[in-house]
């Protein structure tokens, strides 16, 4: 417990000893705090672009889906995935029963290139992990990164 001094009366001590001061420095409706991260239903997935002479490759991860889940859809050189999963739990036991519910959503759209065969690309989802492969119209030599200074 640490010793704190409240300004303007604050929370009342039980409370603020109980659920500690961390808790209400946050911005509730601050999307970036962990404060409910999977509650809130718009967890985005990490997603890793790489590029090669070929294709251009799409990872995501999102672990807890099924392939059935996913929607991938091209409009206007906008490659969009998105995904909705909709779970129910009930138990009854004895005297009670409880019912919970789940719903997790997200939407990520990445703008495409114009050398890309629009018609050939291949989505794949293993182990947690969205493959998609978006190949090229024709080869092409993948420039090394450059520095650019900050002046």
């Amino acid at each position: 417990m640490n010793l704190t001094t409240k300004k303007n009366g604050g929370l009342p001590s039980l409370v603020s000893d109980f659920f500690g001061a961390s808790l209400f420095d946050r911005d509730f409706f601050d999307l970036d705090s962990d404060l409910f991260p999977s509650r809130l239903g718009i967890n985005v997935p990490t997603a890793n672009v790489m590029e090669t002479n070929k294709e251009f490759k799409l990872e995501l991860a999102a672990p807890g889906l099924e392939r059935k889940d996913f929607n991938v859809e091209i409009e206007n050189h906008v490659l969009k995935i998105s995904a909705e999963k909709e779970e129910e739990k009930s138990e009854k036991n004895g005297g009670y029963s409880r019912r919970e519910y789940s719903f997790n959503s997200f939407s990520r759209s990445f703008s495409l290139p114009e050398n890309v065969k629009e018609g050939s690309i291949d989505a794949k989802y293993e182990n947690g992990v969205l493959k998609v492969s978006i190949p090229k119209e024709k080869e092409t030599s993948v420039k090394p990164a450059q520095k650019v200074t900050v002046s």
